[in-house]
């Protein structure tokens, strides 16, 4: 906004408070667009303000849209339940673009896009009305050449993220990233890299360090998913240190896809290298698991795919709790690995019975403290 400000060509809209997103620092740069009265109570508005918020997603994105239209630039800042107010209209939008891409005589246009935030993981005060990943499943099943989804799993990735959609031109860039604070996983710079690969292995979470075919593949796409899979992994180097672990995290999901399918479609040697053709692969997903199951049902290690989402068991509670009613937290993944790694589940009963019980303590927990137990707040990697 403040690089912004002399040439004016750049808007924030968006159906829910820009404070509730806590995105309050543009506050600094412009004001609310506002042209009525004002108050001495009122906050932030400005003849000349530059952030649009209205109670209307469909006003939003009409606003937007047109703006872009002009030749202009802009975000769209959302809760993510809500942002399906806007499916049909996104879709004619997807559709315009992959038909002016075709027509010569038109300039490129800046990219339309959302930031999905105050998302399904983390409602601890709204609850389950507000849990709803799926507006990621209707964009993928539109023009490849036009979409994007990207899942930042940290602060320095979507700095990373952000900074390429807002660049780049004639796509729809869907990003989604917590209000919340997170790890940082990776410096900026290690942030870069990783974005431009769109997936890649995290070696300093696993325990194969590439000195033989890892045992078990932990993939990971969002930030909650990406906490619990790092944790999990963690478990595993204490409890079997043994066993060969790869993390692998994908920020452009469209990376799962094949190469002839999408632009950013991985070809299947380069996503057999990752994801191996026969071992086991527990994936840890923002949204719903179904997603993953279509985007990479043509891989040969699809048969030894288990996907682990969200799975419409919601309701307002703690943070870790959420992860727990949808089966999404370590200790089920830790269960999932010993499950599923073939000669694994006689030898490491015991470490799987451990997380059961774990599981067991957190629930008894926080209906008795209304928190989430302290192993959980005060982790740290290899603490």
């Amino acid at each position: 906004m403040a690089a912004t400000a002399e040439r004016r060509d750049f808007r924030l809209v968006g159906p829910d408070e820009t404070a509730s997103n806590r995105l309050q620092a543009v506050y600094t740069a412009t004001g609310k667009a506002w042209q009525a009265d004002t108050l001495p109570v009122d906050e932030h508005l400005a003849r000349d303000g530059r952030v649009m918020e209205i109670l209307s997603e469909h006003t939003c994105q009409g606003w937007l849209e047109g703006y872009l239209l002009t030749g202009r630039h802009g975000l769209f800042s959302c809760y993510e339940a809500f942002v399906h107010i806007v499916d049909s209209m996104v879709n004619q939008h997807i559709k315009w673009l992959r038909t002016t891409r075709r027509i010569p005589w038109r300039a490129p246009l800046a990219s339309l896009n959302y930031l999905l935030t105050s998302h399904v993981w983390r409602q601890d005060h709204n609850g389950f009305s507000h849990q709803d990943p799926g507006f990621v499943d209707h964009v993928l099943n539109k023009s490849p050449e036009a979409v994007r989804v990207y899942f930042p799993p940290d602060a320095n990735t979507l700095l990373a993220v952000a900074d390429h959609v807002l660049r780049s031109r004639d796509y729809v860039n869907v990003v989604v990233a917590s209000k919340q604070p997170c790890f940082d996983w990776l410096t900026l710079d290690e942030a870069r890299a990783h974005c431009a690969r769109g997936a890649g292995i995290w070696e300093w979470a696993g325990t194969d360090h590439g000195t033989r075919e890892p045992d078990v593949v932990l993939a990971c796409a969002g930030d909650v998913p990406t906490q619990e899979v790092v944790a999990a992994a963690d478990l595993l180097r204490r409890h079997l240190p043994d066993l060969a672990v790869r993390v692998v995290n994908v920020v452009d999901l469209a990376r799962l896809m094949p190469a002839e399918e999408h632009p950013h479609g991985m070809p299947d040697h380069e996503f057999d290298a990752l994801f191996t053709t026969d071992q086991p692969v527990i994936f840890a997903y923002h949204g719903y698991p179904w997603l993953i199951h279509r985007l990479a049902y043509r891989r040969a290690v699809h048969p030894h795919l288990h996907v682990r989402g969200y799975k419409e068991s919601g309701t307002t509670t703690t943070p870790f709790d959420m992860v727990v009613r949808n089966d999404l937290d370590r200790y089920r993944l830790v269960m999932d690995v010993i499950d599923r790694v073939p000669g694994l589940a006689v030898r490491a009963a015991a470490v799987r019975q451990r997380m059961a019980d774990q599981r067991v303590r957190h629930h008894d927990w926080i209906r008795e403290h209304g928190t989430d137990l302290p192993e959980i707040t005060d982790w740290h990697l290899n603490a």
